[in-house]
């Protein structure tokens, strides 16, 4: 009975040292990646990966993970045209390769959120045009426009659409004075503009797009999504 408490202690002693061990080597791999991993055709100003299931070492060994969940934010890219920058991404990556060196990451599938300010959104939109929240899930785009050689400034309220995987548009629902002949289209050229979405993980496409208070939430999911290194 002696021996078989003794053996009893010595599992639990084993068993605790082992989930400690495998604890701190996961926080060492976050660290690790966070520090590693960048997006494919841009940067993260800051990066977040929380690794989840247990035992960690176990699928290290196996270069593979359950799931990895990623925060990037403040992203920029080099992408020319009119670009839609992401203020943040919040992802979930199930079925994680690990590639050589532990220097990339492909997620069998993923999904998550996206969010773009409304800061970029006017940086995206024509020279002094503004976009805000507009109440109701709608933006609010106020522009500038010269009629019979007067400015006049003008605020609509527009629904913000995704149009495929990569890009949203947004578009006045009413345009005020679109009676007179001309005025619908002038006030549209400053209102009314499309943009790729910048920054996101190469792999990951656009599926919903959400107008808030915080600025356009867009859920996002895809396959063999890719982190590199």
């Amino acid at each position: 009975m002696r021996a078989l408490r003794i053996l009893l202690v010595l599992v639990v002693v084993v068993g605790g040292l082992f989930v400690a061990v495998d604890r701190v080597a996961v926080h060492f791999a976050e660290a690790e990646a966070e520090d590693r991993i960048t997006i494919s055709g841009g940067s993260a100003g800051s990066t977040e990966i929380s690794i989840k299931g247990f035992p960690f070492l176990t699928q290290l060994a196996g270069s593979r993970l359950d799931q990895v969940d990623v925060r990037l934010s403040g992203m920029s890219t080099s992408a020319a045209g009119r670009a839609i920058r992401v203020s943040e991404v919040r992802a979930q990556l199930h079925d994680v390769k690990l590639g050589s060196g532990y220097r990339s990451a492909t997620a069998a599938r993923a999904t998550g959120t996206a969010l773009v300010s409304y800061e970029d959104l006017t940086a995206a939109a024509s020279e002094g045009v503004v976009v805000e929240y507009g109440g109701n899930g709608k933006a609010k785009v106020t522009g500038t426009v010269e009629l019979l050689g007067r400015p006049i400034s003008r605020s609509v309220l527009s629904t913000v659409t995704r149009t495929d995987g990569h890009t949203i548009k947004v578009r006045a629902d009413e345009v005020p004075g679109e009676g007179l002949p001309g005025v619908e289209d002038l006030v549209r050229s400053r209102t009314d503009f499309e943009g790729e979405i910048d920054g996101l993980p190469q792999g990951l496409e656009l599926r919903k797009v959400t107008v808030t208070e915080k600025g356009v939430e867009i859920e996002v999911a895809g396959s063999d999504v890719s982190l590199t290194g």
